[in-house]
């Protein structure tokens, strides 16, 4: 019997897909980089000086957007945009969804006299409205209250994107309720953004450097899968949960480990090619790819950049890896665990603080004699200390419960890894007020005579940790893959801020008083190591005996999403955002009925196509195949072979009855009722669906090695993983 499995199958094997698509020959990766963006460069060539100097000011100095500048950048842009073939022009914004949205606008006016001509004026670049009532709010908004405004926002540069039949402008923006609340992730990024540079530059000003202004910088790899798009479309779950609901252990999964920067496959490595071909010219600075852990898992990542335009680029690192993946046959999924048992994705998100010259988290040479960077770094450990709960709740998600906690990523508790050399510089500052030495790392020996002699870290790098100090940055390992990481990183801006604050205050108290600056941190950071130092840990955060310890240090240890939700809207989570002027307590609100929402249309989406599956596929696949052994049970009866398939038989009608019985049981808890609030429906949702799901999920498990392989209906781990 052929099923659309088998199909799948046939069509895969006989297949030819056109790889050689970019001819790097002819035209160098480099001399396409950048083509489609309204950068810098195209600004200055194109824009009158006193424009391009005052645009300049807002984008690399933060000064406020000179309105009268306007309409001199539209008409250079839309010039610009015309000659690269576009017709049309979006604001594109980042609404609550976890997604970008658009609305397309054509150039083209009628003029009333039956030709048309190409406009674009200020007034549209700065602003546009589209309707906000059918975007997640959270309570901000009634449905019936519709107008919602983007904003331009010159710091992420204006870009073409590529589509057959015309091209059209694409203009980042924010996204803003009539009321000016913020309908969206970037606003309150470029506001954490803001109150960081405002403390950092304090703090700056007492070690004697005079700056205008600090961004903070990011550099998000990206992990993702990589399978047929015939598998994908013979998968339901798939097509609509982004993950498998159900599959079987593969006889083969990642134990051999010779996936990890295994030779890339070739029609992987051209897909590859040509996604960086696209990210080039949107100016997107991708540097490395390789094989991931998981059998068809990879990764994409970019160098640092200003941590606003790296989120934009990563919304298009993640658009472009979907849309690119059909023209190879392929399907590209990034939920943070589309197939148990193996490892899932994520997104380590590597951030800094930088001044135009200066990244403020470079240890130098000798670390222990660069006050500067120790009191950044502490600054840092305090913070991640005293909001480790807020830290956690930024990567909370239906998804990334899945993967969180597993050994394949961090765990829920959030800790900090500061490495070996670090670790004794702070150790040395608690007891003395400062540091005298620094650990080298001295020389690599390899023992073979050609090879060369390699410079060896002072430290080991530590993947079990949540946060961890990777040489000149953090690296927060916790991210999901599907994220948008303007979420964690306005978190992380935010509190930062708020340490930085503290230390600026403590430390100006000091000098004002009469102290030296040396001497009033030799003062400070031994208490801040001291108060804080529960944070720091360098084993194994997969380890049983972590999870007692950190319970000790009264780490918090928030497991789920459900755990996570309520400290959106504590007192001090409230008080410190709306301190810094991030998010108001309403907009904190609002938050906290989005994700609690997000939570349940998640997990009932799920449900609901789980038994979809079961009923309309797996329980007609089990009941032909009880059908066929109970004729050859009766056949072999009738043969006199008494016995024959009858264990067999028997085993398999109990599983069917399990089946059956799993199967009712979601049905009930799909349909179970909850009053209350959005995160009661959240809880319910966890208490009563989730555990159905697993349930069902076991037992159709245990039926795909009992039927039959050409009844079974769905493609299996073997197969998606392993055939390409």
């Amino acid at each position: 019997m052929s099923t659309l499995r088998h199909e799948a199958i046939r069509t895969i094997a006989s297949a030819k897909h056109v790889l050689n698509r970019l001819d790097f020959k002819k035209v160098h990766a480099k001399d396409i980089y950048g083509i489609n963006v309204f950068s810098e460069e195209v600004q200055k060539q194109r824009l009158p000086k006193p424009v391009f100097k005052k645009l300049q000011e807002t984008i690399k100095r933060g000064a406020p957007l000179a309105p009268d500048i306007a309409d001199a950048v539209a008409a250079a842009m839309k010039d610009w945009a015309l000659e690269r073939g576009a017709t049309h022009y979006t604001h594109i914004f980042q609404p609550m969804t976890g997604i970008t949205a658009e609305k397309h606008d054509s150039f083209v006016s009628p003029t009333g006299t039956g030709s048309a001509v190409a406009e674009f004026s200020g007034k549209e670049l700065i602003k546009g409205e589209p309707d906000a009532s059918s975007f997640p709010s959270g309570g901000l908004r009634a449905t019936f209250e519709a107008r919602g405004y983007t904003a331009w926002d010159p710091t992420s540069p204006a870009y073409i994107s590529e589509a057959p039949n015309g091209s059209t402008l694409v203009i980042p923006t924010a996204f803003l309720s009539w009321t000016g609340e913020a309908l969206d992730k970037k606003t309150p990024l470029l506001r954490s953004m803001d109150a960081l540079s405002v403390q950092v530059t304090r703090l700056l000003k007492l070690f004697g450097k005079d700056v205008d202004r600090v961004i903070t910088t990011v550099g998000p790899e990206q992990e993702y899968f990589l399978i047929d798009q015939n598998f994908y479309f013979a998968r339901p779950d798939l097509v609509s949960c982004g993950r498998t609901l159900f599959g079987a252990k593969p006889p083969k999964g990642q134990e051999l480990e010779d996936q990890y920067f295994g030779t890339i496959p070739e029609r992987v490595l051209a897909y590859m090619a040509e996604v960086e071909a696209e990210l080039f010219k949107l100016g997107v600075p991708v540097k490395t790819r390789h094989n991931e852990v998981a059998p068809s898992q990879y990764e994409i990542a970019p160098i640092f950049e200003n941590s606003n335009l790296a989120t934009d680029h990563q919304n298009l690192t993640l658009e472009v890896l979907r849309k690119t993946a059909p023209k190879y046959g392929l399907a590209c999924i990034v939920h943070e665990k589309p197939f148990a048992r193996i490892n899932g994705s994520g997104k380590h998100n590597n951030w800094s603080m930088s001044t135009e010259s200066e990244n403020l988290l470079e240890p130098g040479h000798t670390p222990h004699e660069n006050m500067q960077f120790l009191v950044f770094c502490a600054a840092v450990i305090r913070a991640v200390d005293k909001y480790a709960d807020i830290l956690r709740l930024s990567v909370a998600s239906a998804a990334n419960d899945h993967r969180l906690g597993a050994n394949e990523a961090p765990p829920a508790i959030i800790s900090i890894f500061l490495g070996s050399m670090l670790t004794d510089i702070f150790e040395q500052i608690e007891k003395s007020g400062s540091a005298g030495s620094s650990k080298k790392g001295g020389d690599f020996i390899t023992g073979v005579s050609v090879l060369p002699t390699l410079p060896k870290d002072a430290g080991d790098r530590n993947r079990t940790s949540p946060f961890a100090f990777t040489g000149n940055k953090f690296e927060f390992r916790a991210v999901g893959s599907s994220f948008n990481i303007a979420g964690p990183n306005t978190v992380l801006n935010t509190i930062v801020a708020e340490s930085v604050d503290f230390v600026a205050n403590e430390l100006e108290k000091a000098v004002k008083g009469g102290k030296k600056l040396e001497a009033a941190v030799g003062e400070l950071l031994p208490k801040i190591v001291k108060e804080h130092k529960r944070i720091l840990f360098d084993g194994d955060g997969y380890s049983e005996a972590w999870h007692k310890e950190a319970e000790k240090r009264g780490l918090p240890n928030l497991k789920t999403t459900i755990d996570a939700l309520p400290v959106v809207v504590k007192k001090s989570t409230i008080d410190l955002f709306a301190k810094y002027k991030v998010y108001t307590e309403g907009e904190l609100k609002s938050r906290y009925n989005i994700l609690s929402e997000a939570y349940v249309k998640t997990i009932s989406i799920e449900g609901r196509t789980a038994v979809l599956i079961a009923k309309t596929m797996i329980l007609p696949a089990a009941l032909r195949y009880q059908k066929e052994i109970a004729e050859s049970v009766a056949a072999a009866k009738a043969a006199g072979a008494s016995g024959a398939g009858s264990k067999e038989l028997a085993e398999l009608i109990a599983q069917i009855n399990a089946l059956s019985s799993t199967i009712e049981k979601l049905d009930k808890a799909l349909d179970h009722h909850t009053d209350g609030e959005p995160y009661d429906h959240a809880k319910a949702a966890q208490a009563h669906v989730l555990p159905a799901m697993n349930a069902l999920r076991d037992v159709v498990d245990k039926l795909e090695v009992i039927i039959a392989d050409d009844l079974w209906p769905l493609p299996t781990y073997r197969e998606m993983l392993f055939i390409r």
